[in-house]
């Protein structure tokens, strides 16, 4: 059987090596995408499938579009990963035809495997459910069509619009791809084709550019705003780290000197050199507003695949190097995987105990609904995991999310929902109760009997504001609010009004006010309020809002807040 095998093998050309191995590596992805325990965002994006839309909060849609699709063929979580496991292979076929020199060789075809093989990012986005999988797979199409166009072939413009649109459906990243593969050939902008491809690209968003019309532009103030952070000393470090660790460390030098050795002679060719570097100091600079998530450079892998495949293969030192570090990491991945799958090391982490922790929950329960702060991707692994009912309050001390544009709360009304909650000073020890977990978190939890969610009360500010306050200036605001359910809200009693100051992700202040006043069921009143600019909030800029907070329930901005900014003392 060995000779027979090794025989075959040795018949095979180098296409044939290539998809032999990439077959291989997509059944490995199958299996770990059936074992392995759904981590918090692919639960989250599950959640996304259940409703499908040209959107979504966070991205767009396509991610939520596969999970659908998966779903409908497979149960659990195979069924959430199919589709993603196999756009890896599609995508790294797609690249080896671009990249394959003239004259390939076999042995061109298994470096060319290795090298994407001993990429970390590559392993472990090869079959998780998250929009890096759609992205990389739109990216090597777009390269395709990219490829086409600059060689002046017929139609190509169509392709590459149709291409640039998949990107945007994929991910938001997707329009640095377009960019970066642009600039270092610039003289195709100068085609008129170009801006036929483009004008096709905006015709196939125009469903996703309603969607985000009709919902306040959510997902670009999110990414673009929402989302900043002050910048701390850690970040550049870290960033470091992460690429270093994520594309494999051994390889890293290699990296910087075949790109720096590469002298492209096609457009191709050129945009596969540059946007490693351009992601890599766009994403630099992106410091200052926050750290970096490393998977937000996955597409560079397509660049540092292509130049070191072409620098190695005409230095045979180089080559074996690659192949011994190559085997040696796929060991370690081998390791990781059986980990992941059956955790003989004990370790706590989200791909862990999911099913112990969130029956736990349900038991407690006890088939109401349960409401979750915040987190909102541990109600959607409790609504995955149990098919129990399950809503997230958005809290104003992290962010808001998809959840909000779901109707679970307004269903809950009425109803005895499990709160999960935090004690308050006036709690009797038997109000709120709390439960160890297996994943090493408890679960802390209050009954409301009668639940009455009041998020969807707008709030709005009649009074004309200037776009900047003085610290100690005092602010009279006229406000209206109107109730959108069908039962009465009393401010002041249940419900305080309050005013909330929030600064980038974490920086918020909230300042309670002191009117009271009742809310017919789908009617308005108005008020007029008093409030003070702290001193505490100088020399920060602010969206100021208004919340009707609740005693041991999270909130987030009724209606919507103004961009105010408080200048320096």
């Amino acid at each position: 059987m060995k000779r027979f095998i090794e025989e075959k093998y040795a018949m095979l050309r180098p296409d044939g090596i290539v998809m032999l191995w990439l077959g291989l590596w997509w059944l490995l992805n199958l299996v770990q995408a059936g074992f392995s325990e759904l981590a918090h965002d692919e639960a989250y994006y599950d959640m996304f499938a259940e409703h499908l839309a040209w959107g979504y909060f966070d991205h767009p849609p396509m991610t939520a579009l596969l999970v659908w699709a998966g779903e409908h063929l497979f149960g659990g979580e195979l069924g959430v990963r199919f589709f993603f496991t196999l756009l890896q292979p599609i995508y790294l076929w797609i690249l080896w035809r671009l990249v394959r020199p003239d004259d390939t060789t076999r042995r061109d075809a298994s470096l060319f495997v290795m090298i994407s093989a001993s990429m970390l990012m590559l392993q472990l986005y090869g079959f998780i459910a998250v929009p890096d999988g759609p992205l990389m797979f739109s990216t090597a199409v777009f390269l395709w069509a990219f490829d086409a166009f600059a060689r002046e072939k017929r139609g190509a413009w169509l392709m590459l619009g149709v291409a640039m649109a998949l990107l945007a459906y994929a991910k938001y990243h997707g329009v640095l791809v377009v960019l970066f593969a642009f600039i270092p050939n610039w003289r195709l902008l100068l085609r008129p084709h170009t801006y036929a491809a483009g004008a096709v690209t905006l015709l196939l968003l125009i469903p996703h550019l309603i969607w985000q019309y009709n919902h306040d532009w959510a997902s670009f103030a999110y990414h673009l705003s929402d989302r900043n952070r002050t910048f701390e000393p850690d970040y550049l470090p870290t960033y470091l780290l992460n690429l270093w660790v994520v594309f494999n460390p051994f390889l890293a030098p290699l990296y910087i000197k075949a790109i720096a050795k590469n002298r492209p002679t096609t457009p191709l060719e050129r945009a596969l050199k540059w946007t490693p570097v351009a992601f890599f100091f766009f994403f630099l600079a992106s410091l200052a507003k926050g750290d970096i998530q490393p998977q937000w450079l996955i597409v560079i892998a397509f660049g540092l695949i292509s130049t070191l495949l072409a620098y190695a293969r005409h230095h045979e030192r180089t080559r074996r190097y690659i192949m011994r570090v190559g085997w040696v990491t796929l060991a370690l991945l081998a390791l990781v995987r059986i980990e992941m799958i059956f955790n003989p090391l004990g370790i706590r982490f989200e791909v862990f105990d999911n099913h112990a922790t969130f029956d736990a929950i349900a038991h407690v329960a006890d088939g109401r609904p349960v409401i979750f702060h915040g987190k909102y991707s541990t109600a959607a692994k409790y609504h995955f995991y149990t098919r129990e009912e399950a809503f997230c309050e958005p809290d104003i001390f992290y962010r808001t999310h998809q959840w909000q544009f779901r109707d679970d709360d307004d269903r809950f009304a009425g109803r005895e929902v499990v709160l999960e909650s935090w004690p308050e000073p006036t709690d009797s020890a038997s109000v709120v109760q709390s439960i160890d977990l297996a994943n090493g978190k408890n679960f802390t939890w209050r009954v409301d009997p009668c639940f009455r969610p009041v998020r969807r009360v707008d709030v709005k500010i009649l009074s004309p504001m200037d776009e900047a306050v003085s610290p100690g200036e005092e602010l009279t605001l006229e406000l209206e609010l109107h109730n959108p359910y069908d039962y009465e809200i009393t401010v002041g009693e249940d419900y305080r009004l309050t005013a909330i100051w929030k600064s980038g992700r974490f920086f918020v202040r909230e300042y309670p006010l002191a009117p009271y006043l009742t809310l017919p069921p789908h009617g308005s009143a108005r008020c007029t309020i008093h409030t003070t600019v702290y001193e505490e909030l100088a020399g920060h800029d602010f969206k100021l809002g208004f919340t009707l907070r609740r005693p041991g329930y999270t909130h987030w901005f009724n209606g919507k807040p103004i961009s105010v900014k408080v200048t320096e003392k």
